[in-house]
This record gives structure tokens, sequence and C-alpha cells, in this order.
């Protein structure tokens, strides 16, 4: 990151130390206020509702990842601003309440989780949760033709939503991954005339599957099937052969 660059993280970053090294950098930042700091809203200098400017000491502990010396050339104090919005509290170093209102903030941070989902959808839905070659070169050729993959699909979803009058983000990704996987099976032969009929009932298609509201109540997220008692191989194949 650069200078002017807004960092949006979740509370786990919402240290001191992170907090000054950042804004030793000029790197803004923008977090949910970690569940142990608490908040007095009646102290420090008065923005508005539920929004003030307040000054964090140096806490005693130094963290377990840096050296005494880096955590002894931090200041002794930073200001930081901290309001709450529908109940949530967040941490800012934005401090111009009239230029970045906090409504508009919390409005921000809420589209981050979609870069959440977006990690989601690569790794689970387009089958990147394990990469399978070896070489570093082969790897980040290996990632590079999700993203492109990813990409693909998300143009042609917009392209559907543009056509058809939706909204891209209501459009569900996995369906098109799923249509997109049988559509190439169907096209392949396809050439002219025939093959612009079957893209445009693609994106037709992709248009219809929008996103609901899940059915089903919530799943614990647990591991069904237990996995047989063998030693995990921990060192290439060819070497285990070998000591058998």
């Amino acid at each position: 990151m650069s200078a002017g660059d807004l960092l949006m993280a979740d509370r786990y970053c919402c240290t001191f130390a992170i907090i000054a090294l950042l804004q030793a950098r000029e790197i803004p930042v923008l977090f949910p206020l970690h569940a142990r700091k608490k908040v007095d809203f009646s102290l420090g200098v008065y923005l508005g509702a539920r929004d003030h400017l307040i000054d964090w000491t140096k806490p005693k502990r130094k963290p377990v990842w840096m050296s005494k010396q880096d955590y002894s050339d931090l200041p002794e104090s930073i200001t930081v601003r901290e309001f709450a919005v529908n109940g949530r509290i967040y941490l800012t170093t934005l401090l111009n309440a009239k230029g970045f209102h906090k409504q508009e903030l919390a409005m921000l941070y809420k589209q981050r989780w979609k870069i959440e989902l977006d990690f989601r959808l690569i790794k689970t839905n387009m089958g990147m949760e394990i990469l399978r070659c070896k070489k570093p070169d082969m790897l980040n050729k290996e990632i590079a033709i999700h993203l492109l993959a990813y990409n693909i699909i998300r143009g042609n979803l917009a392209q559907a939503a543009s056509l058809h009058e939706k909204i891209p983000r209501q459009l569900s990704f996995r369906s098109a991954v799923q249509l997109v996987i049988q559509a190439a099976k169907q096209m392949v032969g396809l050439t002219g005339n025939q093959l612009i009929s079957a893209l445009r009932e693609l994106l037709k298609a992709m248009a219809s599957t929008a996103i609901g509201k899940q059915k089903r109540k919530s799943q614990p997220r647990a591991v069904k099937r237990r996995p047989k008692p063998f030693p995990l191989l921990m060192v290439p194949r060819n070497e285990a052969c070998l000591s058998l």
C-alpha cells in the first residue's frame, strides 16, 4: 500500500502498534473497534452524536511480533476517531467528520465484505482451494488462470444483467459457473449464427439465476466424514515410497 490508500480490516487489526505504524506511512485505516476496547463518548473532542476524537496511549506491553527497539520508536500516543453506527463501533484515522461522514464510512466498510465473498467464490466455487502445481512460476500461472476465468464469468454476468435490466451482484455466480461449464460442452462445434444464438441463451439463463434467501436453516460448520486413521504425508511421495 502507498500513502493515501485506505486500509479496511477486521477488528483484530485494531491495535495501537498497527495503527501507529500505518499513521507513520500516512495510510488511513477503518476498523471495527476491538471487543476488549471500551468506549466512552463523553471523553475526547466531540464531533457529533456518538462520534469523537480520542487519544490512545501506548500500552506498556509490546506485541510479540515487534522488537523492543521498534516498539520504543512508536509515539507515546496517537489520535484516533471512534464513532458508532447502528450499534456497531468503528475506529478510523480519518479525523475530519465533515469530510468523512460516519454513515458513509460505515457503508464503505460493509462493501468490504463483498471482497471476502469474492475470495470464497474463487477458492471454493472455482476449485482453487488446493493448488496442484509445484514450481513457483507454475503456481503463479495457475492462480492467474483462476483469476482470468473469474473475471470472464463476472464480465458475462455484468453483460447479462445489462441486457435484462438486472443488478450484477444480485445474480448467482455459482449458477453462472455451472452454466458456463455446461454451455462450453455444447458450444464446441457451433459457429456463426448458431454460436451467437447460444451465447444469447446463455446470458439469458445467467440473468434468470438470481440470488435468493436461504430456505433451509443455518447448518453447523462441521465435517461429517471422518478422515481415515493414517498419518499425514509430510514428505514428497517418491521419498516416502523409498522408505517402504
